[in-house]
This record gives C-alpha cells, sequence and structure tokens, in this order.
C-alpha cells in the first residue's frame, strides 16, 4: 500500500479516503485533501513532473464551476516522501502518475512543481455533493495503467496516526449551511488544536470511522480494528470491518427525532465537531441536538 507522508498531509486541514460515492474512493483507492475553507490555492501534495492537464465530464450541478478537470503528474516518489508497504518486488512508485481533480490548472505538460506549489486555483466541482467543502482529490496509477478513467487506483493511506473521539450523540450548532449543520462535539482536549495530532469520530469500539454514514453504502477505517469486526455508534450497529473498508448496515440517522440524511466523517488536524448532513434543515446556531441512530428498511442512499 502507497503511504502519503505525514509531511503533505499536515499541509491540510482534513482528510478522508472514503467520504465520497464515486468508484475512485472505492477500499481507500484515493484520498481527499481538504484546505482552510478561505483559501482558493490548490497546493500540490507530490513533486513531479506535469504530463497533462485537460478539462473533463461532470455532473452538471447548479452549484459547480462550469468545468472539471483532470492533471495528471508524474510522481518523484522520493521528493514527495511517498512510501510503500507491500512487497519490494512489487514497489509501484518508479513511474507512478498522480491523478488530481477538483483544480482549475495553471499548470501544463512538462512544468516542474514541489509539494506545496500552487496548481491553479480549488473549484466547486459537479462531482461534490453540497455540503462537500473544497478539496483536491488524489489518486496513483502505475505507468501501465489507465490514467484517465476512474477506476484503477492503488490503495492508499495517510502515514499518520488518528486518535478516536468518544461521541454521546450530543452537541450544540456552531455552523450552519443550507444543507448540513456542524456540532460543537465530539471536540479535543483544551489546547489540542495546535498539536498537530489528527482526530475522527470513534465507534464504540474505538475504531476511527470515515466516510459519508450512511447515504453513502460504504466506508472504513482510519485505525486499526481486526478483519470482520462489527462497529457500533451510539449503541447501534453500524457495520462490520472487512480489512480497513466497512459496509453500513441498514439504519437511519436522525437529528432531535428527525430523520436526517447522515454524518459526514473524516479526520481532522484542526478543530472537530461532527457534521450533521441535513438538506431542508430548520436548526440555527445555538441549537442543541441529540443524533440517535435506529435501525431501518429503507435507509437513505445516495
Amino acid at each position: 500500500m502507497l503511504r502519503l507522508p505525514r509531511s503533505v498531509c499536515s499541509r491540510f486541514e482534513r482528510f478522508s479516503l472514503y467520504n465520497s460515492p464515486y468508484p475512485a474512493h472505492d477500499s481507500g483507492c484515493a484520498i481527499d485533501l481538504y484546505v482552510a475553507a478561505d483559501d482558493p490555492v490548490a497546493r500540490s501534495p507530490v513533486a513531479g513532473v506535469v504530463r497533462e492537464a485537460r478539462t473533463v465530464r461532470a455532473p452538471d450541478k447548479p452549484y459547480a464551476h462550469e468545468d472539471e478537470y483532470l492533471i495528471l503528474l508524474d510522481v518523484d516518489a522520493e521528493a514527495t516522501g511517498l512510501d510503500w508497504s507491500g512487497d519490494s518486488d512489487s514497489d509501484p512508485r518508479t513511474g507512478l502518475v498522480a491523478r488530481i481533480l477538483h483544480v482549475d490548472p495553471d499548470v501544463a505538460a512538462g512544468d516542474e512543481v514541489q509539494v506545496g506549489d500552487s496548481l491553479g486555483r480549488l473549484v466547486r466541482s459537479g462531482f461534490f455533493a453540497p455540503w462537500v467543502s473544497n478539496h483536491i482529490h488524489l489518486g496513483f496509477r502505475p505507468a501501465s495503467a489507465n490514467h484517465h478513467r476512474a477506476r484503477g487506483s492503488l490503495p492508499l493511506t495517510a502515514d499518520v496516526t488518528v486518535s478516536p473521539l468518544d461521541w454521546d450523540g450530543h452537541g450544540t450548532v456552531v455552523d450552519v449551511g443550507e444543507t448540513f449543520v456542524v456540532l460543537d462535539r465530539p471536540t479535543r482536549k483544551e489546547g489540542a488544536v495546535d498539536s498537530g495530532e489528527y482526530v475522527g469520530l470513534a465507534s464504540d469500539e474505538g475504531v476511527v470511522l470515515d466516510g459519508g454514514l450512511a447515504h453513502y453504502a460504504a466506508g472504513g477505517t482510519l485505525s486499526s480494528a481486526p478483519d470482520d469486526t462489527s462497529l457500533s455508534l451510539l449503541g447501534a450497529q453500524v457495520g462490520q470491518t472487512v480489512g480497513r473498508d466497512v459496509s453500513w448496515t441498514d439504519f437511519d440517522v436522525f437529528a432531535n427525532g428527525d430523520r436526517v440524511t447522515g454524518l459526514s466523517l473524516f479526520a481532522s488536524q484542526t478543530a472537530f465537531g461532527t457534521k450533521v448532513v441535513c438538506p431542508n434543515h430548520e436548526f440555527e446556531i445555538g441549537d442543541e441536538i441529540t443524533v440517535t441512530i435506529r435501525p431501518s428498511n429503507n435507509p437513505i442512499r445516495l
């Protein structure tokens, strides 16, 4: 498995391997790297030479940029800090190609970039759900692979430790969007925001969860768990591990008794709070919310 180094991950506020319904993220084969909300610049997460920058098709959404873009880079694995945890005979880092999406490029074929260099400006893509924040999508392919199709990237992980945050389902609304609210809990210990530690929402068993729970059919874990482990949250069974992947069971998420779309999960090195996806909500900042989970015969799946 490829491991993206902490030196790269730490340049971004948050990351997720599974919080997407698209096949590029199946089994954690791509990572979404989230920037600060007011930062329009896309900083390169890899070092290398631009192979191609092109316009590609994306779903037409009223809130999305007119175009989507794909940037391909021939990766300098050593300069990037990429590690490989598999058999040395199958190490794919020589000839590796990076796929980057959601960036209106100001680079062109032949340009050399280092980690942290500007690739262009972030765009809101038609691949985004309306509650999704701006981010860089990154995946890696062997030189011999098809670099343009959605599937085919290599399994990837962030080479960081993500500590679990316990949660009892309660919180106060501290941020509101048209399709989501953010709660003030769970949160880090006082004074830990500047520590650089990554945290994520934990299952009842203490396993960090990642993905859209459960509006996307599958998610994953960001901390180790034995294979075929049953996971629960807020006292309800939510999934079963297969390696680091998790297939969600059939359940609904409720906020103050009203069914909502789900929970948006990720790892963060900044302030943390649960993001509740709830289009057409009437919550306001300061409202107290209790989240519950109940088994369902007709769960929301997007």
